[in-house]
């Protein structure tokens, strides 16, 4: 329960301000007195209407708000975040009026178009404290001012700037408004007090320090012509959000708080003279704490641009960035040391921050309900201790432990390699480059020292660090999150395929980041939402580049995952399935809405896909393309509905090719996918797309065997829910169609032999067509189905389960395919080439595919191809040699 009497007896014993505030608008007092703080409020809001001249008005109505605000605050009736906001509406409020009126006084009638303020700091994130400047950013469009004819339209802005700062920042004998800084306007030192935008975007844009961006997080149009506040602040996001992660910016901050940190006077624990916003483990630390963390991760994850300081911690625990505890503890220190600032600000409404000694600090602790300044200086001894910990530790900072460990000698072959790269690399020229890079030399070596080719390692990160604009974030990145280099040393050591594509794409490693990036992908609905989260006016072309980014992302944590033998590869051949599938969900909605704005729609038709192979299956591997078959339901004749009608056939045929470019075309992000149409009607001389109608009467009339044994595996994966039912069960009745089991036998021996002949085996790892390996499995697993009518399923391992089941094939069948599978989906990685690979790859292979050693994988390969070709032996009647 709120206690008013209290609250009032506190404010007018320890705070002169408030006491005569008190004093002066006796109103206002018994409003308070009886308990009526929103009675309360509307009276001091309605204060501004008491005088014409709006520089009198605009102190009134601050003057009563702050009173009431203070009151309501010391009697428990408004939480801070209710208090901060009020006074932030009050600055909002009183920003537009001042330039509404600097602006009608020079052009009577006007409104300011083209003139606004952006708020930044606390006013920007809904935070004000009850003595704070405000900190606008003052700008103009030269195009739409209004200024008299004779005024140019920099001098117009310049004097509408000065009467704004006069209206709110003089004080007069009804006090002041707000005291105004505009010095976190764009090059302060020579810049005019308005800027225009123009000059605005060009220093955002080339040359803003970090510092700039970090203010940016919080700010907000709030005064003026807000449509052209927003409309700019639209255009700079790009600088503020960065796509990649930026580590760069933990140095940045980290040299801004060593300064800020020397600056500060006064004792660095409280006590007297001890600044509760910029000494350490204060106010600002909390904020630099979650700005930091937002710069770095927020360009890639919209739900960390979140303005207000308490809702950034929420937002970086939840997206996993920060530990639950950490937000809490964070939370809940910064309320309290806001609250210790508003009490010192109460007292004489002075802008400070820094506690009194003596009865002065006595004043403020009983202010605040406490018994004596000992009992307050006690509770921010652990409030700011807990701060500075998490702080530090943000800036690498950690308190001093017992003497590390000597560290292992490193090879004099390799330190003097690395010492030669700042004179090698064109990207290790600058100074700032070099510190970076000295900053994890060490480390580097280490990890280069313990793999089993030294010189090949150093030859792939050179070749990597070579393709890169720049390293500096690179070595900060590693520099903040040691375990990354091991990590990213192991990838490049093992697995040329993520070597490759870290030297195209560095921003990659923004996946290892997160705090899930060893965790399986979610389901495909979940990715898609993902790869679909773009600006509403987002191009077409930037909607493809999102859906590059998530896929390059994922598909690299999961190679990571299966070079650290996180999961097992079926696994994480699934989680590739479900990623595709999710690629080309959102893909082809993206192409369909581009081709409808031209060529509007089909009445009655949709597009419908097909996915066969390992697509269809729901089991991919890093170097599987997607096999599909376009199909479209409707009449062929009809024609569309847009601005150049098509008829529905050349609609849909140009619609399948537009969404095999969306899937396959490289973009500024990179490559997607290879896209295989060939299992279509009639093949690669067929029409790329096919109405359903004629697709089921070709499988039923004119398909060859081996086209019946793609279908084994087809799983409608796009189109409308009816749409894709009714193709899943054409596909089934096709494959349920009576055969003739000796034809059958025929042709799939047949089949197979072409494809031995024309395929070889690229190496000795080549577990899909070595004979014995998937790729028998697979005939094996079709001839049956097709025989049988029977374990109809695309997924090959649930078909294998359904077949052994009915006995038509060995329960260890499904063991043996299981760890060609999970070779198949290793090796992909690890020795793409099929040959052997190195020792060190070796044991990542055997570890990914559960065998204790390389030696007992390739048994357990042989074995298992040996129980592949029994099978083919009992069922075929022919004997094939897997000793090759």
């Amino acid at each position: 329960m709120a206690d008013w009497t209290n609250a009032l007896t506190r404010a007018r014993a320890h705070a002169p301000f408030l006491a005569k505030a008190l004093e002066r608008q006796p109103e206002l007092a018994a409003l308070l007195e009886a308990g009526e703080i929103e009675a309360a409020l509307d009276w001091a809001r309605a204060r501004f209407d008491t005088s014409s001249d709006v520089g009198v008005a605009m102190r009134r109505e601050r003057l009563a708000l702050a009173c009431a605000l203070a009151i309501g605050d010391l009697a428990g009736a408004l939480p801070l975040a209710r208090v901060m906001e009020e006074l932030s509406a009050l600055a909002d409020r009183s920003l537009d009026r001042a330039i509404r009126e600097a602006v009608s006084r020079r052009v009577p009638d006007a409104e300011p178009a083209g003139f606004f303020a952006l708020a930044l700091g606390k006013h920007g994130a809904r935070e004000l404290n009850y003595s704070s400047d405000i900190d606008p950013i003052l700008l103009f469009d030269p195009e739409t001012l209004p200024r008299r004819e004779r005024d140019g339209p920099g001098e117009a802005a310049q004097r509408y700037a000065r009467e704004i700062v006069q209206l709110l920042s003089t004080q007069t004998g009804e006090g002041y408004v707000f005291r105004v800084d505009l010095r976190l306007r764009p090059a302060s030192e020579i810049s005019p007090l308005a800027v225009s935008v123009n000059a605005a975007l060009t220093h955002y844009e080339s040359s803003a320090l970090a510092w700039e961006r970090a203010a940016f997080i919080r700010a907000r149009a709030a005064a003026g012509d807000v449509d052209a506040a927003r409309g700019f602040l639209d255009h700079i996001r790009p600088f503020v959000w960065r796509r990649s992660l930026d580590f760069q910016a933990i140095e940045e901050v980290r040299r801004l708080t060593e300064r800020i940190r020397q600056d500060v006077e006064g004792p660095a624990e409280p006590g007297p003279g001890f600044d509760v916003k910029r000494g350490r483990g204060g106010i600002r630390e909390v904020e630099f704490f979650a700005q930091t963390h937002q710069l770095i991760h927020g360009g890639r994850d919209p739900s960390l641009r979140t303005r207000s300081t308490r809702g950034a911690l929420d937002a970086l625990a939840a997206a996993g960035h920060i530990a639950p505890h950490a937000a809490q503890e964070l939370g809940e220190a910064y309320d309290r040391l806001r609250t210790v600032e508003h009490r010192l600000q109460m007292v004489a409404d002075r802008q400070t921050h820094t506690l009194p000694g003596g009865d002065a600090l006595d004043g403020v602790a009983k202010l605040d309900g406490l018994e004596d300044g000992p009992a307050l200086l006690d509770e921010l001894q652990g409030i700011t201790a807990l701060v500075a910990a998490h702080y530090d530790a943000l800036l690498g900072e950690e308190p001093q432990g017992p003497p590390a460990e000597p560290r292992p000698s490193v090879p004099e072959a390799i330190t003097a390699r690395l010492a030669r790269w700042p004179e090698k690399l064109r990207i290790l020229r600058s100074s700032e480059a070099q510190q970076a890079f000295a900053a994890v030399r060490e480390d580097l070596a280490e990890s280069l020292a313990a793999a089993p080719d030294p010189d090949r390692s150093l030859a792939r990160w050179e070749t990597l660090l070579e393709r890169l604009p720049s390293a500096i974030n690179l070595f900060r990145l590693f520099e903040a999150r040691p375990g990354l280099l091991e990590q990213v040393s192991r990838a490049i050591a093992l697995a040329p395929p993520l070597a490759d594509a870290l030297g195209r794409r560095l921003e990659l490693l923004d996946a290892l980041i997160d705090a899930r990036a060893m965790d399986l992908p979610p389901a495909a609905p979940e990715l898609a939402a993902r790869m679909a989260r773009v600006d509403g006016t987002a191009a077409y072309e930037d909607r493809l580049d999102r859906i590059r980014q998530v896929v390059g992302e994922e598909r690299f944590a999961l190679g990571m995952q299966l070079v650290e033998a996180r999961h097992d590869p079926l696994a994480i051949a699934a989680g590739l399935a479900r990623l595709a599938e999710a690629a080309l969900e959102t893909g082809a909605a993206a192409a369909i809405e581009e081709f409808e704005a031209a060529h509007g729609r089909v009445p009655g038709g949709a597009l419908v896909i097909l996915g066969l192979g390992r697509l269809g299956g729901g089991s991919l591997t890093h170097a599987s393309d997607l096999d599909i078959i376009y199909l479209f339901t409707g009449d062929i004749g009809v024609e569309s509905d847009g601005p150049r009608p098509l008829t529905a056939s050349l609609y849909f045929n140009r619609l399948a090719a537009r969404v095999t470019a969306a899937l396959s075309v490289a973009t500024a992000e990179g490559a997607l996918y290879e896209v295989d149409t060939r299992l279509r009607p009639q093949g690669a001389q067929g029409p790329l797309a096919v109405s359903m109608e004629s697709f089921a009467q070709y499988q039923q009339r004119d398909a060859w065997t081996w086209e019946h044994m793609a279908l084994a595996r087809a799983r409608p994966v796009f189109g409308p829910k009816d749409a894709k039912a009714q193709l899943a069960e054409t596909v089934r009745e096709v494959l349920l169609s009576s055969r003739d089991p000796a034809k059958l036998r025929t042709d799939v021996l047949a089949m197979r032999a072409d494809m031995a002949a024309a395929k070889p085996p690229r190496g000795p790892l080549d577990v899909k067509l070595l004979r014995g390996g998937l790729v028998d499995c697979e005939f094996l697993v079709h001839f049956l189905q097709l025989r049988d009518g029977a374990a109809l399923d695309p997924d090959l391992g649930t078909a294998i389960a359904g077949l052994c089941e009915a006995g038509l094939l060995p329960v260890s069948f499904a063991a043996h395919h299981d760890l060609l599978t999970r070779m198949l989906v290793a090796q992909r990685l690890l020795a793409p080439d099929a040959n052997e690979p190195p020792e060190i790859a070796q044991h990542a292979l055997a570890a990914a595919c559960k065998c204790v050693d390389y030696p007992a994988l390739l048994q357990a390969c042989s074995d298992a191809r040996h129980g592949v070709a029994q099978s083919w032996a009992e069922i075929f009647g022919e004997t094939l040699e897997t000793d090759t």
